[in-house]
């Protein structure tokens, strides 16, 4: 049987971004349509709209489809999530990982659905700040807890590749909001679960 590889995509999407793309190409000097890249067109929309999904997601739904009553009222951590997203001012990749707590009070969500908030706000254009402060609001909105508390590490290709070129720089970014925000034991207890400072 030959392989068949299944994707899903809006094809009226994807044919209007090869366009562009193609165009793209053309203006910077390239031939279109030579072999290498006849299809680079179309594997860049494509490229792009899965980059660009957390568009049509919404984490608040994620959270809620697996909420549930608990009387625990302690700590929950999920730390080291992988993340991918774009910057928003040149379009190319930060990556890291993000460390999320919150502290039910009287609703927990299914651990999994957490990283799945992160993927949801990554998968957009983004600055590293505002990204911080969605999933901690999402967080907190969806699920009242007594507090949320948010870190992430990334890595910038726009600092690597291109401009300052410094390969060795991490951004560190913090949100919290309720006894994160209030108590420094909280806090601190975050901080040295996820082995993280904040100077």
């Amino acid at each position: 049987m030959a392989y068949q590889k299944q994707e899903l995509y809006d094809e009226a999407l994807t044919q209007e971004l090869a366009g562009h793309y193609r165009e793209i190409l053309r203006l910077l000097g390239e031939d279109p349509q030579r072999e290498g890249l006849l299809k680079t067109p179309l594997r860049v929309a494509r490229a792009m709209q899965f980059l660009t999904k957390g568009y049509q997601e919404d984490g608040a739904e994620i959270l809620r489809s697996a909420m549930f009553r608990e009387e625990y009222h302690q700590m929950v951590v999920v730390k080291d999530i992988e993340l991918y997203s774009m910057c928003e001012h040149h379009m190319l990749p930060f990556y890291g990982k993000a460390h999320v707590a919150y502290i039910p009070d009287g609703y927990i969500t299914g651990l999994s659905k957490i990283p799945r908030v992160v993927e949801t706000f990554a998968r957009r254009l983004q600055v590293q700040e505002r990204l911080t402060v969605q999933i901690r609001d999402c967080i907190q909105e969806t699920l009242h807890p007594l507090g949320v508390a948010v870190v992430i590490e990334a890595a910038h290709m726009c600092m690597q590749i291109r401009g300052v070129q410094k390969q060795n720089s991490l951004t560190t970014t913090s949100a919290f909001t309720g006894a994160f925000l209030r108590d420094i034991r909280t806090r601190n207890e975050f901080m040295t679960l996820i082995g993280a400072k904040l100077n």
